[in-house]
């Protein structure tokens, strides 16, 4: 599990994250969803210990996480927005230096590398130089790295940025099946619809505040089930409604072109970062 108490984070006058309280269960796929500028990578850094806390703490299964504890470290991985690997290594390359950098017997290597680039359907390319890559295939290859050292929790900042709508697609069946083998997932995105099928609970941040936890439906729940779109000629305007018959009644009664449709977490997130996060 992991949990932060008061966990807050300045640079000199600008506070990125403020007394964040979050507690994610072990096996959980929670998300950190907010505007940016909201804390999100800046809490995810302080989660890998990149960046310490200004004050507060990080609890591992109710273990103080410090740079001072490479156990508890050791259970953490990271996928940043960059890329962070050698252009002209190939993917064993890749995996064997990771490997050394966490003192792992060669043969231990070897023996995860071929698992994980068969897990993520990349051994006919294991030859290929990262610079001959997709950029589906070099995602893969970093979760591939990050899995190297079979962590417990899965760190992933804006994971399929960049990426395409298929590759996004197979990084989250791909994401699915880890979270499945029981590893926890903390993931910050701005695609909502990533938010809505892959996280049990998202968490919403604003301002390095967080303003509320729940479930994907939830929040849905809360705006409206039913969205009926206006077109204006100036805008499209949404009326939400938390009942179907409401909103066919609402749409019967307008003259112009609309349309109705279930409402999605992006709607959520777009009404909430409108009036910035605050609570109606």
């Amino acid at each position: 599990m992991i949990e932060t108490k008061n966990l807050t984070k300045t640079f000199d006058s600008f506070t990125a994250v403020d007394n964040l309280n979050l507690k994610i269960e072990s096996g959980e796929f929670f998300g950190l969803l907010g505007p940016n500028g909201a804390g999100k990578t800046t809490t995810i850094s302080l989660l890998s210990t990149l960046l310490l806390p200004t004050k507060g703490e990080i609890l591992i299964n109710g273990q103080p996480l410090t740079r001072n504890r490479p156990d508890l470290k050791r259970k953490i991985s990271v996928i940043t927005q960059e890329y962070s690997m050698r252009q002209d290594m190939n993917m064993d390359e890749i995996m064997e230096y990771q490997g050394r950098l966490y003192f792992m017997p060669k043969k231990e290597i070897r023996r995860r590398t071929e698992e994980l680039l068969d897990f993520c359907d990349l051994l006919k390319f294991r030859k290929r130089t990262v610079r001959k890559l997709s950029g589906g295939m070099k995602r893969k290859l970093m979760v591939c790295r990050a899995l190297l050292t079979d962590p417990e929790i899965l760190l992933l900042d804006e994971p399929t940025a960049g990426m395409d709508a298929l590759s996004r697609r197979q990084m989250w069946n791909l994401l699915r099946k880890l979270n499945g083998k029981n590893l926890t997932i903390l993931l910050t995105t701005h695609y909502m619809e990533e938010a809505q099928s892959l996280c049990g609970r998202v968490a919403l941040m604003d301002h390095g505040k967080l303003e509320e936890i729940n479930t994907p439906s939830g929040l849905i729940d809360s705006l409206g089930k039913y969205t009926v779109d206006e077109m204006l000629p100036e805008e499209t305007k949404s009326h939400y409604f938390h009942h179907r018959q409401e909103a066919i009644e609402f749409l019967s009664g307008l003259t112009g072109q609309a349309a109705l449709r279930e409402t999605t977490l992006e709607d959520v997130f777009v009404e909430r970062a409108g009036r910035h996060l605050s609570p109606s």
